[in-house]
């Protein structure tokens, strides 16, 4: 039984004769004739009773009728979500961003993609980079989002697995315990000097904030007392509100750290910030999906 078939024989019911349903259809009324034929004898039983008024469903007719409308229905409803797939307005997407990025620049994105493609579904993980760009080279996420120290280095080192969109760059602020709130804005770097810093612990995988910082300190001869370590930029945080240390990360938009009970100034001489890149496969432009997020982080890259 072929969906064609199923189509003819409701065609027919709703004309009420064979060859009004052929003229309907643009076929012939003896192929069109054939081919119920041939669904009768296929199903085994008569689906018309046939008078020279026309046709009328017999009672296996009418219960074909019926399920051929749920059937057909729900065909048309699989080839128009497949149509919105191909558009990029349907199915579903698994982002990898680092948190950084989830404090505000990933909700921003997400606002204006939903505008445009409200039935993507989208899924958010928020792992340490070299976690994010692991995911994506095992295919359990579709776009990474990364901050990188060095991005020209690392895209031509990720050139032939990935497509590398540049997201824009990412300051550096210093964020201080909540008892400097009457800090100086800009904040000197060099106040730093016999401090403990505290810093994510570095991976070769992804050179991102640790070397950052290492290389301002260097540049300006900012010697902390002790850095301390820990595995990633929000578990800094907690340290700095407890006044246990000093912090200088990236903050997207100089307003995503006000979030938390922290003093974030400007920094006096201002650092080279990190790199924000989205990472997805080699051939990602040929999903719409994705095409779509993409093009909207190189807009606002």
């Amino acid at each position: 039984m072929e969906l064609r078939h199923l189509r003819y024989f409701a065609a027919v019911v709703e004309a009420g004769s064979i060859s009004a349903a052929a003229a309907q259809l643009r076929l012939s009324q003896p192929s069109l004739s054939v081919a119920i034929s041939r669904l009768e004898t296929e199903v085994g039983t008569p689906l018309l009773e046939r008078s020279t008024r026309g046709v009328e469903p017999t009672s296996a007719g009418r219960y074909l009728l019926g399920a051929s409308s749920r059937v057909l229905s729900d065909v048309d409803e699989i080839a128009s979500t497949l149509t919105r797939f191909g558009a990029g307005v349907a199915g579903t997407l698994t982002i990898a961003a680092v948190p950084v990025l989830m404090w505000r620049r990933i909700p921003e994105l997400l606002r204006r993609y939903a505008a445009e493609a409200p039935d993507v579904e989208i899924n958010l993980l928020d792992p340490p980079p070299w976690d994010a760009v692991d995911m994506l080279q095992q295919r359990t996420v579709d776009v990474a989002a990364v901050l990188v120290a060095e991005p020209k280095r690392f895209a031509r080192r990720h050139a032939s697995s990935f497509e590398v969109h540049d997201w824009g760059e990412v300051p550096l602020v210093a964020v201080l315990p909540p008892d400097l709130a009457d800090a100086p804005d800009p904040f000197p770097l060099r106040s730093f000097d016999d401090r403990v810093l505290v810093l994510p612990h570095r991976t070769a995988a992804v050179p991102s904030l640790p070397e950052a910082v290492d290389a301002a300190l260097r540049r300006h001869g900012v010697t902390p007392s002790r850095i301390r370590t820990v595995e990633t930029i929000q578990a800094s945080l907690p340290l700095i509100e407890a006044g246990l240390a000093w912090g200088i990360l990236p903050d997207p938009d100089r307003a995503s750290l006000t979030r938390f009970n922290v003093t974030m100034r400007r920094l006096d001489p201002d650092p080279k910030g990190l790199q924000a890149l989205a990472l997805a496969r080699q051939g990602a432009m040929q999903y719409p999906a994705q095409a779509r997020l993409l093009a909207l982080i190189d807009e606002t890259g």
